[in-house]
């Protein structure tokens, strides 16, 4: 168990490195105005227009960090200072968002994957937790049944450790598209177009710590299970 409060720990530390380089990041390349002076919303609605899709619509929402795109209503979401603003961390996230509209439209595969499981994933994220907790004490107070709950919470907690890796693949294909269309439409410098390869570069690190935080739970948790059997 102490091995396991070790890696987690490193793992808090190494996610709160990254989400505070990537703010820092986000701030610094916020300070960097596009030459061209187009807004968050008007490089969504270029991109779009640009991968021929005319039927998804950009619209702006309350927050930070807040950015996505939903395949549902056909909308990439743009928070409030990205819609807005006229830089190159806008400029990066109007596009990576933009980048996920092109890959609904496109049918690419693992963001089709990662929309099947998504109803799995959202009971199996409520329940998981719950479900490990009641079959630990079942476990440690002698009931035969707490094995098999236990197995079962893990099993749940496996369905949002997957989803964690098949998000990979999405975010940085979404990252490269974005960054190739920015380039290749000559929509940005090329100061601005490092200040938002670099952003989005961080952005994406987050994605790969929250899958190895995942994982790493994972395997106590069946290291656990073994260890009782």
């Amino acid at each position: 168990m102490g091995g396991y409060y070790l890696l987690a720990g490193i793992i808090f530390l190494v996610s709160m490195y990254v989400s505070n380089r990537l703010k820092s990041k986000f701030k610094k390349y916020s300070k960097i105005q596009l030459r061209n002076g187009l807004s968050g919303k008007e490089i969504a609605e270029k991109m779009l227009a640009d991968n021929g899709i005319r039927d998804v619509q950009v619209v702006s929402v309350k927050g930070q960090l807040t950015d996505h795109y939903n395949p549902t209503t056909k909308t990439v979401n743009l928070s409030e200072s990205v819609y807005m603003q006229r830089n190159a961390a806008a400029a990066a996230v109007a596009a990576h968002e933009c980048g996920h509209a092109v890959q609904h439209a496109q049918a690419y595969s693992w963001l089709t994957l990662r929309s099947q499981i998504v109803p799995a994933v959202g009971v199996s994220s409520k329940l998981s937790n719950f479900v490990i907790m009641a079959g630990l004490i079942l476990m440690y107070s002698g009931s035969a049944l707490g094995s098999m709950l236990f197995l079962a919470g893990i099993v749940l907690f496996g369905v949002t450790t997957l989803f964690t890796f098949i998000t990979l693949p999405v975010e940085f294909d979404a990252s490269n598209r974005a960054l190739a269309w920015l380039e290749s439409s000559r929509m940005v410098t090329q100061e601005e177009h490092a200040g938002a390869k670099d952003a989005l570069k961080w952005a994406a690190r987050t994605y790969v710590v929250a899958a190895l935080g995942s994982l790493a739970t994972l395997l106590y948790f069946i290291s656990m299970f073994m260890g009782r059997r």
